[in-house]
């Protein structure tokens, strides 16, 4: 044992070596392997006299020994393995491994092509020799070999490079391809995997040490062909040997090779490491990263290796490329960010990887497809942002190529497409990219929606009627599959929404197929980055604003049309896109449009280059002279010139096309023809030739000789050369001339009718095929690899495209806009048609994905869309149709209500309308009555006997309740749109329809009550708006349920109380717009027709206020009275007696029992009694009075405790009772009530919060309301004393009383509150439109006689009026120092009275002025005494045209003649007339003028009086001007009564009316002598008591033409005539004839006026009397001579001429 331990000597090195050389010279042949055994024994001695030298660990390729010893003792290893002899390799084979597995062999091992085995050193020897063992065909060699292979590559202290890595590669090929143990395949496939695997982790950290790879599993490996796999046990073996070889750990180096191990043979410094292993001044690579590419580029040779023709089906080649291809796979899939960030590694890819790719393509084996799909999903997860390019070919060409053929799909193909595209589909960044970096560039492939439509196409099935090579089973998987993949991609658009707006989690409820742990991929970006955009985001920031990309979209949707447009009608489609600039103007830019647009019909093409017109012509000649034919023969340039578009079938078009062609080629070609001509022929001859070879058509071909002899003498007349048209016709015949443009003409498969108008899908069809379709993909056949590999060649040329990422959620709008119309068809038929619970569930979570997606980005359409197919799906309208399918769409109904509350919006509609039905089928089955049953009329007897039918009483389940017409409706069913079910459809309903209904009520059992309910609770999560329409949407719903005609419901009521109460407490803002929503709402319901559901509203409304006045509420808010308007409202507007009882009643329950909360409310409550009080019905009324009798006496505080602005309409709803004609007593509670508030206000209980009395004092000037500090409850009277003004003039005699004595009491109680201005707003509008109201007739004006109104109003007016008058005087004197300057206006009012035609109110307003002078006359100064007296004798002075007003009357009558007297003029008074005939009319007119001028006398003699005591009262308080204003008064009326009686004809009327009437006559003269006879004793006064005024006044003056006026009136009278002079010639004689009895009863009557003036003139002092008597003196001569019927008159007139004239005489 000792002996052993000591084999190989002491070094680290020999210790492994030592057991192993030992082992092969015992198991060596010694003849055979003689050099063997030396070499052996040679190594050992060797070993046995060395030691670990530390100093060499960096030389040495041996640890611990010199370079040349390092060689020497790796020989034998070498020479044993090259053997081939089993027993001495395996020792051989498993030192190396043990000398790689720790780490003493080292240093870097490559082959060089120019040195033999001889030169190379002993550690690239032993790796080639190990390489090279596996060909000895034995199993244990083939898995030592691995194991050496896999140690040497895990070795961090072996850096194998170039050819020795590519060899160590091709082993282990050999070993997968040609062993003969499927476990050793299997183990050279898991050996190959982790060599790439630690190959290219050390690539991405560029380092050797500090790298753990992970250890690859047989499930990285798929490929399913591979029959090994089948086999478990060989499976559990390969995975156990990898595992192995991957346990031991790495072995302890210095780090000193590191260093140098990592030193690129081009770097330049060391901070290539630093930088991750990459140059980045120059681009070079490290040793480690070189090696990676390298392997990486033969790897995709290796995939490139096609089968010969001699053995075209070569297996061990196609399953050598399946293994490339896996491997291939695996690196794509383990690569790093390096892979992104540089060039040659992405170039490499480019370059190679996309070439196999593309090669690979071709081939129609499974496998291949299969891996071909996994490495191009791992190029588009990774490597997007640097192959836009390569994925826009690729895209189209692998995936869209499948998935749009719909017909002759193979089924695995299609399978493989399907998965691929939903492992894309769940990326939710790479479906944005795509739809950003394809769908918005105008010259890249449409993929994302190509994709959706294709996605449709493939889940609306084969169309009935097609040839298809998939059976139904295999149709039905697709179908499913792609369904699953649509709503993956409205998954993944509503997660990269919610991350980028920073949603919460959106996640449905038992989601079914999900696949959250199949989804590797990172949300931001590529796969395994955080944030992969960091490339072009500095440069192209801008793309993220959605605006350019919505102008890139627009760009690329309306260029698309254009094209659309230009495969129809090629002119219409160039003149859109000039006009809108998508191309240029000029021909060439057209030409350059037809040559590089992709998706144009050649045909379309060809049509417009042959068109004759100008422009298309100019366009022809450009195309064509843009093409060079230099270098090509004729053949090659017409096939060339083809190849872009189809000739057109005119032959025209053909010529000028053909023409043109010719000399552009004779021109690039000057000395191949003669002329043009002859190129123009031969170009004929060779489509010619083209179509007769191809066409399978024409059965007779031409021959060369006939084709030869077709074209002889065209060359100007002579011979092209044969061997050139023999070469020209083979070079046809061979090879067709093709277009090698993709023709987008060709028809897609259209679904039939059917399908389309299923569930009316029709309208989306048309949003989906309005569009240009894209190019047909072509098979993945040598031209479509070769047109790929053109496309290549001229993008390697081009600058790279930008690849643009974005963040802004704006993107899904336009993702929306392509996929919503595909989705909703595939997801709507596939609902419709099948029962697959899987497919369901699929289409109904893309339905909610849907909704989420357009709520979030408010897309209403769209939106509302989604929301309403699901609703219809639910079938709750047709409840006898029911499936499974169908609650699940119920559920989904509810989850969406749940999770996308705030962004439904109208769409709320649709969802409260299910939850309707739903809860209107839930009480059917649990037998409820409906609620049509409190709120209909009994049955009709059809509907009664319906009801007894067999049918109907045999079904026992469910109770009774099934059998009632409603149930009946609810099972008939009927359209989603009707706003109740079953009301068209027959009346008869089958057995079978109740048992499926009641089965399927079982169904519904599923959803409880309770997650209705959640909806509604959940309402106050939402936010302000969507709580809006939340209320707005069930308003509607629970607006179409109760006005249901048959079948009225009360469910959407009942919640809206519930989400009024639950949300009762959001922000004011918030709920004042809920609450408008809500009241319109109540308001319409409450006026409905329907009384039992108007009350059913009204009491609904009723609990939510009870709940809402609950809550306090602070002072100036207006809240409450905006809560309770529609109690307002509703009263205001209903025509229903019993709704405004309750109403009443409501108002009433609230306020006396939440009495304490009520602040602003007050005003909609008062409202509600104001109307209340002028009800139609007493009971209303008086409920009303009753509960606001209440109020006011126990709740007056409450009612001004916040809002002292409810005081005025708590005055106005008084006032308005005071209005009520029910009961007289509750309108005098009323004022009384009013007087309570008076005393209220006086006792200062109100507090004013606004100074403004704007409001109430109605339009008057601002500067009539300038309220003091003292005033600020002030305006709180106006309401009050201006409704009490008001109820003045009631029709009503007590109320008109009640509420003049209330109003004058309370300003005479309280006025000593008020200020001066506030008292004039009181006369302004309290006190004065009380006057205002009087209904006087106008001064002069003439009644018609037939006008009775004054005579009934003058029996209740007159009483009023003189009242209020003597209280306003009353009031006016009491406060006169406070309104002192509402004198004029009282006087004038005062006067207005003393001016009526009538004589109640003259005598009024007579009493009132003197009582008003007889309290103030003191007070007044001269200015006031002033404003009463000029009035005064305005208004005497007015009264004096009624005299003509009279006279008028009475021109314009006749007194009849005759002797009978008219017995019943004592029925007229001031206003009473009748009219019979035109006689009695006259007569009546007549006795009307006799009232008139009575009235008339007596009212100017009281003015009279008037005048005179006011003298007599206050004379020593008038001066001057004020005694000029008084005998103006007297000497107007004197006068005016002269005039009177000067109407001799009038007055002849007048007594002839009286004389029939018997009545007495107008007392005209008497009139006339008070006048005179008053006025003549003022004078009189004045000029005996007054001695100053005489002088100032003139009253000398004034009583001399009195007196002389007089005595001409008592000498007319006398019948005297008047003689100033006395004739020359003597006295004349005149017979005086007696005078007759009137005139002596005149006379007697006037003898006391002239007896005073005879008595006033003797009173003169005697100077006045002597200057004043050449005035008189004739007159009183006058009076000797005349008749008189009085002694006293001679009398008096003697005394005069004996005491006064006599002595004059005298002197003379």
């Amino acid at each position: 044992m000792a002996s052993s331990q000591l084999l190989g000597g002491s070094s680290r090195a020999g210790r492994v070596l030592g057991p192993a050389l030992d082992k092969i010279i015992k198991n060596a042949a010694w003849r055979k392997h003689a050099n063997l055994v030396a070499s052996c024994k040679a190594a050992l001695d060797r070993l046995d006299a060395l030691s670990d030298s530390p100093d060499l660990v960096d030389s040495s390729p041996l640890f611990g020994l010199p370079s040349a010893d390092a060689d020497s003792v790796l020989q034998p290893l070498v020479l044993a393995i090259d053997s081939a002899y089993t027993k001495v390799a395996e020792p051989a084979l498993e030192c190396a491994q043990k000398l790689f597995s720790h780490g003493l062999l080292r240093g870097e091992i490559s082959l060089q092509s120019d040195a033999d085995d001889a030169t190379r050193p002993a550690a690239s020897r032993l790796l080639v020799s190990v390489c090279s063992c596996g060909g000895i065909g034995d199993e244990a060699i083939e898995l030592a070999m691995l194991r050496v292979l896999i140690a040497a590559i895990r070795s961090p202290a072996v850096l194998i490079r170039d050819e020795c890595l590519a060899q160590i590669i091709r082993s282990c090929y050999n070993v997968y391809l040609g062993s003969q143990s499927g476990a050793n395949q299997l183990c050279a496939k898991l050996v190959l995997a982790q060599i790439l695997v630690i190959v290219y982790a050390r690539v991405e950290a560029d380092a050797m040490y500090a790298v753990r790879p992970r250890t690859v599993s047989i499930a990285d490996m798929m490929d399913l062909s591979d029959k090994n796999l089948n086999d478990s046990s060989l499976v559990q073996a390969a995975q156990n040997f990898i595992n192995e070889e991957m346990e031991g750990s790495e072995a302890e180096t210095t780090p000193s090779y590191k260093e140098k191990s990592l030193e690129s043979k081009d770097s330049v410094d060391g901070d290539a490491a630093a930088n991750g292993g990459v140059d980045l001044g120059r681009g070079g690579l490290s040793k480690i990263r070189e090696d990676g590419l390298f392997l990486f580029k033969n790897l995709c040779k290796l995939s490139m290796k096609f089968s010969t023709q001699e053995n075209p089906e070569d297996p061990l080649l196609l399953r050598g490329k399946v293994l490339s291809l896996e491997l291939l796979k695996l690196a794509i899939e383990n690569a790093g960010p390096l892979w992104r960030t540089n060039d040659r590694f992405l170039g490499a890819i480019k370059q190679y990887l996309c070439l196999s790719l593309l090669k690979n393509s071709a081939l129609s084996v499974m496998s291949i497809f299969q891996l071909l799909c996994s490495i191009f999903m791992g190029l588009l997860s990774k490597f997007r942002s640097g192959l836009k390019e390569e994925v826009g070919i690729f895209f189209p060409m692998l995936v869209l190529r499948i998935l749009e053929n719909v017909l002759q799909p193979s089924f695995l193909q299609k399978m493989t497409v399907l998965n691929i595209l939903e492992r894309i589909c769940q990326d939710p960044q790479i479906m944005v990219d795509i739809f950003v970096n394809y769908d918005c560039d105008v010259n890249a492939p449409n993929i994302f929606e190509r994709v959706v439509n294709g996605l449709l196409k493939t889940a609306l099935g084969v169309p009935p009627g097609s040839v298809t090579s998939l059976s139904p089973a295999q149709d039905n998987t697709l179908r499913i599959e792609s369904v699953k993949c649509l709503t993956s991609i409205v998954k993944s658009m509503g997660a990269w929404m919610d991350q980028q707006l920073r949603i919460g989690d959106f996640s449905l409820q038992s989601p079914e197929n999900e696949h959250s742990a199949e989804n590797q991929f990172t949300a931001n970006g590529e796969e395994g980055i955080a944030v992969e955009y960091d490339l072009h985001s500095d440069a192209n920031s801008e793309i993220s604003d959605a605006a350019t990309l919505e102008q890139r979209r627009a760009y690329k949707l309306e260029f698309q049309k254009g094209v659309s447009l230009f495969n129809r009608k090629p002119s219409k489609g160039i003149d859109f896109l000039i006009k809108t600039k998508k191309i240029g103007a000029l021909p060439e830019e057209v030409s350059l449009f037809l040559k590089n647009t992709p998706g144009l019909n050649a045909a379309m093409i060809g049509d417009y280059l042959g068109e004759r017109e100008e422009f298309p012509l100019k366009v022809m000649h450009a195309y064509v002279d843009s093409i060079d034919f230099e270098g090509m023969d004729f053949g090659e340039a017409i096939r060339f010139f083809l190849r872009g578009f189809r000739l057109p079938g005119e032959a025209q078009k053909i010529d000028r096309i053909m023409e043109k062609f010719a000399e552009r080629y004779c021109k690039c070609y000057p000395s191949s023809f003669t002329s043009a001509d002859t190129a123009y022929v031969l170009a004929y001859s060779v489509i010619m030739l083209n179509t007769d070879a191809h066409n399978s058509m024409v059965k007779e071909k031409m021959s060369k000789a006939e084709f030869i002899r077709n074209n002889r003498g065209i060359d100007d007349g002579k011979d092209l050369p044969e061997d050139y048209l023999g070469s020209l016709y083979d070079q046809i015949v061979k090879s067709e001339i093709k277009i090698s443009v993709v023709d987008s003409s060709a028809p897609q498969s259209k679904q039939t009718s059917s399908v389309n108008k299923l569930l009316g899908l029709d309208n989306i069809f048309n949003l989906v095929n309005w569009k240009q379709a894209e190019e047909k993909a072509l098979g993945a056949n040598d031209l479509l690899i070769r047109h790929i590999q053109e496309q290549f060649k001229a993008k390697s040329g081009k600058s790279e495209s930008m690849f643009y990422a974005v963040t802004d959620t704006a993107i899904l709008r336009f993702m929306m806009e392509v996929c919503w119309a595909p989705m909703m068809a595939a997801f709507s038929v596939t609902l419709d048609q099948s029962d697959d619970k899987s497919a369901t569930a699929q289409c109904l979570q893309g339905f909610r994905y849907a909704v989420h997606v357009t709520s979030v980005m408010r897309m209403q359409t769209q939106r509302d869309a989604f929301v309403t197919s699901v609703a219809k799906f639910t079938y709750l309208h047709c409840a006898a149709d029911m499936k499974q399918k169908n609650v699940d769409a119920v559920k989904a109904i509810i989850s969406i209500a749940i999770e996308d509350g705030n962004f439904l919006q109208e769409s709320w509609e649709h969802i409260f309308t299910c939850l309707s039905r739903f809860e209107h089928l839930h009480l059917l089955g649990e037998g409820a009555p409906p609620d049509a049953s409190f709120f209909t009329a009994p049955l009709t007897e059809s509907e009664d006997r319906l009801q007894k039918t067999p049918s109907a009483t045999s079904m026992k389940r469910k109770g009774n309740a099934l059998q009632n017409p409603a149930v009946m409706a609810v099972v008939r069913g009927g359209s989603y749109d009707s706003a109740s079910v079953g009301i068209k459809a027959s009346a008869l309903v089958s057995p079978d329809q109740i048992s499926s209904f009641i089965s399927n009520l079982n169904l519904l059992d599923q959803i409880g009550s309770f997650e209705l309910n959640h909806i509604f609770a959940h309402s106050q999560r939402l936010n302000g708006d969507a709580i809006v329409a939340f209320v707005r949407a069930l308003c509607k719903v629970s607006m179409t349920e109760l006005q249901s005609p048959t079948d009225p419901r009360v469910f959407s009521l009942t919640k809206l109380v519930e989400i009024a109460h639950y949300n009762m407490n959001r922000i004011r803002l918030v709920w004042s717009r809920i609450w408008n929503v809500l009241s319109e709402f109540f308001v319409s319901v409450g006026l409905s027709e329907n009384l039992s559901v108007a009350i059913f509203v009204m009491d609904s409304l009723r609990q939510l206020s009870m709940k809402f006045l609950e809550r306090e509420e602070l002072a100036n808010y207006n809240f409450q009275n905006e809560f309770l308007r529609p109690f307002a409202v509703v009263m205001q507007n209903s025509n229903s007696s019993e709704i405004r009882e309750l109403i009443v009643r409501c108002v009433s329950q609230m306020v006396l029992s939440r009495v304490n909360h009520v602040k602003s409310g007050w005003k909609s409550v008062f409202m509600v009694f104001t109307t209340a009080a002028a009800d139609e019905r007493k009971s209303i009324v008086l409920l009303a009075f009753e509960t606001m009798e209440k109020i006011v006496r126990d709740y007056f505080p409450y009612i001004t405790e916040t809002e002292t602005t409810t005081f005025t309409d708590c005055v106005k709803c008084l006032i308005a009772f005071t209005n009520s004609r029910f009961n007289s007593d509750a309108s005098l509670n009323a004022i009384a009530f009013l007087r309570f508030c008076a005393v209220k206000l006086a006792e200062g209980g109100l507090v004013c919060y606004d100074k403004n009395i704007e409001g109430y004092l109605g339009n008057g000037d601002a500067s009539d309301g300038n309220m003091t500090e003292k005033d600020d409850h002030a305006f709180f009277w106006l309401p009050l004393l201006e409704g009490l003004s008001k109820l003045t003039s009631d029709p009503r005699p007590t109320i008109r009383k009640g509420a003049l004595e209330v109003l004058f009491d309370i300003l005479k109680d309280h006025g000593h509150l008020f200020s001066c201005t506030f008292w004039n707003n009181v006369f302004k509008y309290a006190i004065y439109p009380i006057f205002n109201n009087k209904q006087h007739i106008n001064v002069g004006q003439v009644l018609p006689v037939h006008n009775s109104q004054y005579l009934e109003d003058d029996s209740w007016k007159s009483e009023t009026d003189t009242l209020a008058a003597k209280c306003l005087v009353d009031l006016f004197v009491r406060f006169f120092d406070v309104v002192r300057s509402q004198l004029a206006n009282v006087v004038a009012i005062v006067t207005s009275f003393v001016s009526s035609p009538y004589k109640q109110y003259a005598n009024t307003g007579m009493a009132a002025l003197l009582h008003l002078t007889g309290n103030l006359g003191s007070k007044l100064s001269e200015a006031e005494w002033k404003n009463i007296l000029v009035p005064l004798k305005e208004s005497a002075a007015s009264m004096q045209p009624v005299f003509l007003s009279i006279t008028k009357i009475m021109q314009n009558i006749e007194i009849p003649d005759r002797n009978q007297p008219f017995s019943d003029v004592e029925q007229y008074s001031d206003h009473e007339y009748i009219n019979d005939d035109e006689e009695e009319a006259n007569m009546e007119t007549a006795s009307y003028a006799i009232v008139r001028m009575k009235n008339h006398i007596s009212v100017q003699l009281q003015i009279v009086q008037v005048v005179k005591k006011l003298y007599e009262v206050h004379r020593k308080c008038f001066s001057a001007l004020h005694v000029s204003i008084l005998l103006e008064i007297l000497s107007s009326i004197a006068s005016h009564s002269s005039e009177v009686n000067s109407e001799t004809a009038m007055q002849q009327k007048l007594q002839k009316a009286c004389s029939l009437l018997e009545i007495p006559d107008p007392p005209v003269v008497h009139f006339e002598n008070e006048s005179y006879q008053n006025f003549l004793k003022f004078l009189q006064t004045l000029l005996t008591e007054d001695r100053l005024l005489p002088d100032e006044l003139n009253i000398e003056s004034q009583v001399v033409t009195v007196c002389r006026k007089i005595f001409q009136i008592y000498l007319n009278c006398a019948g005297h005539k008047l003689t100033d002079k006395v004739s020359d010639s003597g006295p004349t004689i005149h017979w005086i004839l007696p005078l007759g009895s009137a005139k002596k009863e005149e006379l007697a009557a006037r003898t006391s006026l002239v007896v005073l003036t005879l008595q006033v003139l003797s009173s003169l002092e005697r100077d006045a009397f002597k200057r004043n008597l050449p005035h008189f003196f004739p007159l009183l001569v006058n009076l000797i001579r005349c008749e008189h019927s009085s002694s006293e008159v001679q009398y008096t007139l003697s005394n005069i001429f004996e005491s006064l004239i006599g002595p004059v005489l005298m002197t003379l």
